[in-house]
């Protein structure tokens, strides 16, 4: 983002996406005094958050790391050698595939197998096209890069039992598993409850510092615990990021039901308009995606005009699509969702759409 840009953004007093803008100082709020500091990782708040994740999951242990990044490929990596295999099958959109640079392969001497189409979401009768026997299936809930879907929860038990049935492990991608919670109507354990491991953010939904969570039985944490320090995520004080998700996870985690809702009413607002898609249409978490019909550079142009005009920070940039004449934006649903009228936030979207 150009200097000129985070001018605007620090120049806004509203937010349409998420829990506003990620000032330093609100952040730096988010580690209470007198937090109890840990030393590589051992006791303090790291214990504890690690303890309250564990019991919020339902499942024996939790170890706190710096990044998903981190925890995923650690976790998938003790799931294959206990089993001595190296597939793991995941979605096409999975984060592994599309963020992580071939790191999976590149430093772990692994294989990412895609199943079903990167446009759709995973069913389990997409996994019939898989005839070897995996290390692990990585079930992302929601699917974030699809605007926030999930399978029937029938469908996501069978997709787990395929899994069981062909030896692997299960491994929940739930960097959003608080919104996904929100959406099954089903608590965290419940949903964690079906996979031998789960994967949890703390920076995302919750909106706390960088960190993550990964859960499951003590003896596979306590492997992953050990990559932690391979891998160089074992820092002398990891409390800061500890005490930020600790805070932040107590306050937001209740507010999912309600980040839904609005999720739901923006949605019922802005799909009649010229130009606008909602996907998924209803939300089914407290995410969505919306499908513009216009141009990044006029997208851009209205966005910067609504942050200097009006003060209301939308997005720096809109992702392109295989469309020129269509954009597409992620629409995180947080406080500062909740605190702008919708009335404003259709405006917003009518505008950036090119209907105002």
């Amino acid at each position: 983002m150009d200097d000129d840009l985070l001018a605007l953004r620090e120049g806004c007093t509203r937010s349409l996406t998420g829990h506003g803008a990620w000032r330093p100082a609100d952040l730096l709020a988010t580690v209470p005094p007198g937090t109890a500091p840990d030393r590589y990782g051992d006791g303090g708040v790291v214990a504890e958050l690690e303890a309250e994740v564990a019991q919020l999951l339902g499942v024996p242990a939790a170890v706190y790391l710096p990044s998903g990044v981190m925890a995923q490929q650690a976790a998938l990596r003790v799931h294959a050698e206990r089993r001595g295999r190296r597939t793991v099958v995941c979605h096409p959109e999975s984060h592994l595939i599309r963020h992580e640079e071939q790191a999976f392969e590149r430093l772990h001497g692994m294989l990412l197998r895609p199943a079903g189409n990167r446009y759709r979401l995973l069913l389990r009768a997409d996994l019939d096209a898989v005839a070897e026997q995996p290390a692990a299936l990585l079930v992302e809930l929601p699917q974030r890069d699809l605007g926030g879907p999930m399978p029937p929860w029938d469908d996501l038990v069978a997709q787990v039992t395929w899994a069981r049935e062909r030896g692997a492990a299960a491994h929940l991608d739930g960097a959003r598993l608080w919104e996904a919670a929100a959406g099954y109507d089903r608590t965290p354990a419940e949903i964690a409850g079906l996979f031998d491991t789960a994967y949890v953010s703390f920076y995302k939904g919750i909106g706390a510092l960088a960190g993550c969570c990964l859960a499951g039985p003590a003896d596979v944490v306590g492997e992953v615990r050990e990559w932690r320090r391979r891998l160089g995520g074992t820092l002398f004080g990891l409390w800061p990021g500890a005490a930020s998700a600790l805070a932040c996870l107590r306050r937001r985690l209740p507010l999912m039901p309600a980040y839904l809702a609005r999720a739901r009413e923006i949605a019922a607002a802005v799909r009649d308009l010229p130009g606008v898609t909602v996907v998924p249409d209803p939300p089914q978490t407290p995410m969505l995606h919306l499908l513009l019909r216009t141009t990044p550079e006029a997208f851009t142009a209205v966005a910067r005009r609504l942050a200097a005009d009006e003060g209301l920070w939308t997005w720096s940039q809109a992702a392109v699509t295989g469309d020129p004449g269509a954009v597409r934006v992620e629409l995180p649903v947080g406080d500062a969702t909740l605190a702008l009228p919708v009335e404003e936030a259709r405006a917003a979207v009518a505008a950036l759409a090119g209907e105002a």
